[in-house]
């Protein structure tokens, strides 16, 4: 399985601590079946200003200890990019990152409100020849309660990344009604854990793959663990 959205760089947003959690999580990753991971801490303008520089300097960084310690993961760069005016400049700048160095771009709405221009900045992004990836779909409100939303996104060309932990009720009955919607609709392309902190997500997913089996096909689950994801590595097409 590959991880494309995590917060596990330590000190730069609301995910890991330190260098120590930092380990603890990709050593969890490792055991829980991951063989690559793309590190995506927080853009959001005048709050979390994380630059591509820091987040590519954290990537090389761990990597080579990661090497050292032959644990057996790959790193990648990314980041989840909070939706705003300014993104397709921010894009040009280089101050924000795709995932792994691909056309691929992990963007964030709004969760309780809805932006009223998004569909614009979303078409500019696609424009400059981005493929768009929407980070946990089924936690926004304007999705929760209009899921034809979601497929008007998906007409317009985005694809949806949901959260793993969506499906065992980590984030409310609203977010694991709707996945399960989004997974009706064939509108989710890929899974995330979007970690946090270490002792969360990484040690239920066996529980997570048990409950996911008996929404999806193993063959689908395949698609949006692995196979999609690997295809974002290698600056594929869907």
């Amino acid at each position: 399985m590959i991880d494309i959205h995590t917060h596990i760089i330590p000190s730069i947003d609301d995910g890991s601590k330190n260098v120590e959690e930092t380990f603890n999580l990709i050593n969890e990753a490792k055991m829980a079946g991951f063989t690559d991971i793309m590190l995506t801490p927080h853009f959001i303008t005048n709050y979390y200003e994380t630059t591509g520089a820091e987040v590519k300097f954290w990537v090389d960084s761990l990597q080579k200890i990661v090497n050292e310690k032959k644990i057996g993961v790959k790193l990648h760069s990314g980041m989840e990019i909070y939706i705003c005016e300014e993104l397709t400049e921010l894009i040009k700048k280089g101050i924000v990152l795709p995932l792994a160095n691909s056309k691929y771009i992990l963007i964030e709405f709004p969760m309780n409100t809805t932006m009223r221009n998004a569909n614009e900045i979303l078409f500019m992004i696609r424009n400059m020849g981005y493929q768009v990836i929407i980070a946990h779909p089924e936690r926004y409100k304007c999705i929760q309660e209009n899921i034809e939303y979601a497929m008007q996104l998906s007409e317009e060309g985005c694809m949806f990344q949901s959260n793993y932990g969506s499906i065992v009720n980590l984030y409310g009955k609203e977010a694991k009604k709707t996945l399960k919607k989004l997974f009706k609709m064939d509108l989710v392309s890929f899974l995330g854990t979007d970690t946090h902190k270490q002792g969360t997500i990484y040690q239920i997913m066996p529980q997570i793959l048990k409950k996911l089996k008996k929404v999806v096909s193993e063959e689908k689950l395949y698609e949006i663990t692995t196979e999609n994801p690997r295809k974002i590595i290698e600056s594929e097409d869907k």
